[in-house]
């Protein structure tokens, strides 16, 4: 069996990597996967799913959502507990599983740490993987999260920097003044060159070399 591709999503909170995927689903004549975060998030028990929960707690050790100041400003982040983080590593290989059997996959998430995406760098090993970067300005990021019913404010301004800093991309697109399908169509494109995506094999050096150097 022909491992599938995989189209790995990046991008903030209220970026469009959502409405990115789905569009691009609409566009490749092939079938692709859309696999979120935001479905294995929701599958975790209730009462894992915490809003400012304390340590120790089963919402602060599954997917913690927490106000906090910095500065003048309140923001939201999201924080990932020791089932959390068991969860995401488990979502990865699935993912590489799913792939494995034929299947194309779209990933949509969000590399809060740098870990994150060291992890899925070993998990996608051997299989074909296109790395976008979603970009959207923190304006456009911001209004659309205001408009979004069950969205914390702030919460796309907590992790807006953080989730591309250790990014090597194969492609980026901003989604702030172009279009969902002009954005997909821009992806369907680089899919049909021949050239291999090398994101993540220049991220696996990388990788290594930091880990050489800590020893």
């Amino acid at each position: 069996m022909k491992p599938g591709r995989i189209i790995l999503l990046n991008g903030s909170s209220s970026a469009g990597k959502t409405t990115l995927a789905i569009a691009l689903q609409q566009l490749l004549p092939d079938p692709w996967q859309h696999i979120a975060l935001d479905q294995f998030r929701d599958g975790l028990a209730g009462r894992y799913r915490g809003l400012n929960s304390p340590p120790g707690t089963p919402g602060a050790r599954g997917l913690n959502v927490v106000p906090v100041d910095r500065g003048e400003q309140r923001v939201t982040d999201v924080r990932f507990g020791d089932i959390g983080e068991r969860m995401l590593k488990g979502m990865r290989r699935a993912i590489a599983a799913f792939a494995r059997e034929g299947n194309n996959v779209i990933i949509d998430d969000l590399m809060f740490e740098t870990s994150y995406l060291s992890d899925y760098v070993e998990a996608l090993a051997g299989l074909w993987v296109l790395f976008v970067g979603v970009r959207c300005s923190l304006e456009v990021v911001n209004a659309r999260e205001a408009g979004r019913p069950g969205r914390f404010p702030g919460t796309a301004t907590s992790h807006f920097d953080r989730i591309h800093e250790a990014c090597v991309y194969d492609l980026e697109i901003d989604t702030s003044s172009t279009s969902p399908l002009e954005c997909a169509r821009i992806i369907a494109a680089r899919l049909e060159t021949d050239h291999s995506p090398t994101a993540f094999e220049r991220l696996r050096h990388a990788f290594k070399g930091n880990s050489a150097e800590d020893q």
